[in-house]
């Protein structure tokens, strides 16, 4: 089957608009020469039209496969189209450090772009996750001359995602460190890892100390994973040169971002779209059922892109959409059209009592609730933002929840339907023998059959100095947790978890506050869960009508 069948095919399995030319010269491995004399390889998928802008994709992972197909799919809709290997991967020259080089380089290949005989003076960009990182890098100094950006499951600032909560993302980092050293290897060879099961990686991710741990996982010592774990704290100077939020408000350029409710960076990447819709900047906000490899979410950043593109770099605008499109979870739920993210709403506050319940009225009097969290056998994560999609998203809680280790306090069936969109967020009071701790907080829809699903959650790392303590010990921890839409249906029940870590989702708390990277002394100990007048923790909602029908 020639390729132009492939594209014709998997155009009408997209649903992707017609397209513009049936023609595609592809010229590949192109040297692209930066200013420290390295050489990117560089594709160029040319339409056959006689002027076309253009749009850029600088990628880690390579040239081929998947990508290959979407250069063709987006040049033969009118447009030149430009993918780079980022240097150190797939041919490109130098050595791969994520985020170091991403905004001289792109910079540097704009200026090739304009040397183009080809070049009509407008360009975009399109991608997901390091894709998009390296769009934000390129963004603010990219002039007029940017004309669109489709930022998928992406964020200008990744530092606020490696550390959520001031804890460390082990899964994700050390997950995406071995896939990348992965691309290294013969492809048989990659096969039958993950034909295993990718036991290397399973044992690195229980593996302490931790900067030992991308060694057992790649056999290699992996040099941003050893700085990652060094350079922890918020005013680390390490980071301020590899995060991009700070110029976000200069970018003039409209932006479309599509995300998923279970994705590692959303909370990151709704903060984007909140301080752009602060400075006046056009956006368009897609987050729907997905987790980060979801394939209805590339097929869905691949819709939304495309129309974007036409609008705002060709010229050739369609129906003007809604600027939020959210998919709403939960029996009952549907797609929902908004003005604005967050919509309004109102806090509804759901408080931990004894016996396990979980009511909106608070409790007067009640004896705390103890869990013993010992790091040596740390509380499994279950589902969730996580980068592998097979292991991501909602799943049923019932095991995790079986634990001595999991608090849970659970609503009685509810009467009538409740519909939650915007943040979410709880407030634990607790009291702990230990200094250094975490607070992992989960919300689920129990159905009717018992069966536990999580919506949302999030987890903060405690401290000597981050929140204030008492004498007797108590600290009242704020817990974030994933934004979401979300609707609880008539005769579901509202769970909250609460426990002392996440692992290996994130790094678990050794209780001793030794470094990340070098910790291997592990302490347990008791924690104490307080609800009652005097100390109300409780899951704060944001409540919001629900529509009529769904749309």
């Amino acid at each position: 089957m020639t390729m132009r069948l492939v594209t014709r095919a998997a155009a009408a399995a997209l649903r992707l608009p017609a397209a513009r030319t049936g023609r595609v010269t592809v010229t590949r491995d192109i040297p692209v020469r930066v200013r420290d004399g390295v050489t990117l390889r560089t594709d160029h998928y040319a339409p056959g039209l006689p002027a076309a802008p253009c749009v850029l994709i600088r990628t880690p992972y390579g040239r081929g496969g998947p990508i290959r197909l979407l250069g063709r799919l987006i040049a033969e809709r009118g447009f030149h189209v430009v993918i780079q290997s980022c240097r150190g991967t797939f041919g490109s020259d130098g050595e791969f450090a994520p985020l170091v080089h991403e905004r001289d380089d792109g910079l540097d290949t704009l200026d090739w772009l304009r040397r183009q005989r080809w070049w009509t003076g407008a360009f975009g960009m399109f991608g997901a996750s390091y894709q998009g990182f390296v769009q934000w890098a390129l963004a603010a100094d990219a002039g007029d001359e940017l004309r669109a950006m489709v930022a998928v499951v992406t964020a200008s600032a990744t530092r606020d995602s490696t550390y959520a909560g001031e804890s460390f993302a082990l899964d994700t980092v050390l997950t995406w460190a071995e896939l990348l050293q992965a691309q290294t290897v013969p492809w048989l060879a990659r096969q039958w890892e993950l034909k295993r099961g990718q036991p290397r990686l399973a044992r690195a991710l229980a593996h302490l100390p931790l900067a030992e741990a991308d060694r057992v996982a790649t056999g290699v010592t992996v040099p941003f994973f050893q700085e990652w774990l060094r350079h922890h704290t918020p005013d680390a100077g390490y980071w301020r040169t590899r995060v991009f939020g700070d110029r976000i408000t200069e970018v003039r350029a409209p932006v479309a971002m599509v995300s998923g409710w279970q994705d590692i960076f959303l909370p990151a990447q709704l903060d984007d779209y909140a301080r752009l819709r602060a400075a006046g900047a056009r956006t368009r906000l897609v987050v729907g059922p997905w987790t980060h490899g979801s394939p209805g979410l590339l097929l869905a950043s691949l819709r939304e892109g495309l129309d974007w593109l036409d609008t705002h770099l060709a010229g050739r605008p369609g129906p003007e959409p809604a600027p939020v499109r959210v998919h709403v979870g939960g029996d009952g739920g549907g797609w929902r059209d908004l003005p604005d993210w967050p919509p309004p709403a109102t806090p509804a506050r759901w408080h931990l009592r004894s016996a396990g319940e979980l009511a909106p009225q608070p409790q007067e009097h009640g004896a705390p609730d103890r869990i013993w969290y010992d790091p040596a056998d740390p509380t499994p994560s279950l589902g969730g933002p996580l980068l592998v999609a097979q292991r991501a998203g909602a799943v049923d809680n019932r095991p995790v929840e079986a634990r001595p280790d999991v608090l849970t306090y659970t609503s009685e069936p509810l009467r009538d339907p409740a519909e939650v969109a915007g943040p979410v967020r709880a407030e634990i009071h607790l009291r702990s023998e230990l200094s250094y701790l975490d607070v992992f907080v989960r919300l689920c829809d129990v159905d009717r059959r018992g069966r536990s699903w999580n919506v949302c959650d999030g987890l903060v790392r405690v401290e000597p100095g981050r929140f204030p303590r008492d004498p007797s010990g108590l600290v009242t921890v704020p817990v974030a947790l994933w934004p979401t839409a979300y609707r609880f249906a008539p005769g579901h029940r509202l769970r909250v978890q609460v426990s002392g870590g996440a692992h290996p989702r994130y790094a678990r708390n050794p209780g001793t506050g030794e470094p990340l990277g070098t910790a291997v002394t592990l302490r347990a100990g008791w924690r104490e869960i307080l609800h009652d007048r005097e100390h109300p923790s409780a899951l704060v909602l944001p409540l919001v009508p629900a529509p009529s029908t769904a749309g």
